[in-house]
């Protein structure tokens, strides 16, 4: 999959990976770091974003911004969502009931 050093453009490689493949891909970019690489990454995935080394850059409603980890948008949801799941499933649920 990656070969080295290079680089290496990746648009949501997260799609299909579960958890600990995610964690997995994390090391395997820093590896490419590491050994002089560079990558270009699109993702929704806090896991894929805390790399360390990694310069952010947060698209939005804003336009573009350099960030860190901890502000990111994505980050915040993703644990207000953890923390209180039912708060946002029922939305979804609610939704669904509709539908029937």
């Amino acid at each position: 999959m990656v070969a080295g050093p290079g680089l290496y453009l990746m648009d949501e490689p997260e799609a299909a990976l579960s958890f600990h493949s995610c964690v997995r891909l994390v090391g395997l970019m820093a590896r490419v770091a590491d050994e002089g690489g560079q990558i270009i990454c699109s993702t929704h995935s806090p896991i894929l974003t805390s790399l360390p080394g990694a310069q952010i850059i947060e698209l939005g409603d804003h336009g573009t911004r350099v960030t860190e980890w901890e502000k990111l948008q994505l980050v915040d949801h993703w644990r207000r969502f953890l923390a209180k799941p039912d708060f946002y499933l029922r939305y979804a649920l609610d939704t669904a009931a509709d539908a029937d």
